[in-house]
Order: C-alpha cells, then sequence, then structure tokens
C-alpha cells in the first residue's frame, strides 16, 4: 500500500484579512511561512519521506512545498481550490453558510459536485500513476475536505472544525480506493 499525505497550504495574506480565495492567490505570511516550516519538522521527526510531490498551481501551495521539501514537485490544475467565481477575493462574510452546493455556479464558479469530481479524479489518476510509496501533495481546505467527503474516516465521520493551514490528511492507497489514517495539525504535535 502506498501513503499520500494531502496537506493545506500556510496561512495568506487574504485568510488573515477574512477574503474568500479560491483560484486566486496571495502570498504566505511570516505566520504562514513559520506554519510550514512546522510541517516539515513534523514530516523529518516521524521520519517521513517523499518519493513524489504534488501542489496546486497557486504560488501559496507551491511556496509551502517548498517550505517542506527541497526536491522536485510538479504543480497539477486539478489540485486548485474550490473556483468561487465573481465571490473570488470579495469579503468572507458573503460565503453562504456550508454546504454550497451549487451556489457559485450562477456567478461563474464550481459546484460542490463538480469540484469533488475534480479533486477526487485528480488524486485518484495521480496515484494508480504513481509508483513511489509516499506522496505529498499540497492543495487547500475546500478541496482536501471535498476529497475527504469522498473517502471518509471509518466511522464516517468529518472533523468538526476547518482544516487548519498546514493541517495533513494521511490516507493509505491500494491501487483503487483511500483509506482514512489520521488528520495532524503541526502546530499542535
Amino acid at each position: 500500500m502506498q501513503t499520500v499525505y494531502l496537506m493545506r497550504h500556510g496561512e495568506t495574506l487574504f485568510n488573515v484579512q477574512g477574503r474568500i480565495q479560491g483560484w486566486c492567490d496571495s502570498p504566505l505570511t511570516a505566520k504562514g511561512i513559520q506554519q510550514g516550516k512546522r510541517a516539515r519538522d513534523w514530516f523529518q521527526q516521524a521520519g517521513i519521506h517523499f518519493g513524489a510531490a504534488y501542489c496546486s498551481t497557486a504560488e501559496r501551495a507551491a511556496d509551502t512545498l517548498e517550505l517542506v521539501t527541497a526536491q522536485p514537485y510538479t504543480r497539477v490544475k486539478g489540485l486548485r481550490e474550490w473556483g468561487f467565481g465573481e465571490f473570488e477575493a470579495q469579503p468572507e462574510y458573503l460565503n453562504p453558510k456550508i454546504p454550497y452546493g451549487d451556489f457559485f455556479v450562477p456567478y461563474g464558479g464550481e459546484s460542490e459536485t463538480q469540484i469533488r469530481a475534480r479533486i477526487g479524479q485528480t488524486v485518484l489518476q495521480l496515484m494508480q500513476h504513481e509508483p513511489a510509496e509516499t506522496t505529498l501533495i499540497v492543495s487547500h481546505a475546500g478541496a482536501i475536505r471535498n476529497f475527504m467527503s469522498l473517502w471518509p474516516q471509518p466511522d464516517g465521520a468529518q472533523p468538526k472544525k476547518r482544516l487548519p493551514n498546514c493541517g495533513i490528511v494521511e490516507y493509505r492507497f491500494d491501487g483503487n480506493a483511500f483509506f482514512f489514517q489520521r488528520l495532524v495539525d503541526p502546530a499542535q504535535a
């Protein structure tokens, strides 16, 4: 079985400003850089080494990955965050309550069904073609949460809180299915 670590990027300027951040981008803050370094330290202390690394096309994801490992990596468009259309970079208070469903579609964004299909298919295809035993994927809170809804914990429970910046979700992969192992917040580990 292979192991895949899905990790959210570090804190960004838009996170601090309370702005909706999907396909648009903003830089990591000093705290976000520290979060990435804490994640690197957690992986090192756990003796985890990656045979492959991927991230979304957003700079915040690539910058975070580069803090965790110096190895080569591939940017993959399908690992992007949920597309929020005209709501990109707008204040967070404009977000509807979760679940979003099709809310963003009339505004040029993605539906919940679209993001789930995209992130699920992307991670599945990457892992089916990746021979490495251990893979790191740096993505985004919404994308990872939608992936988690496709491959839930054994008891079907979902974490109640938002995935923290640099939060890590570990799965085992048998070539066809993902098996949830744990969720780690390196800032609390």
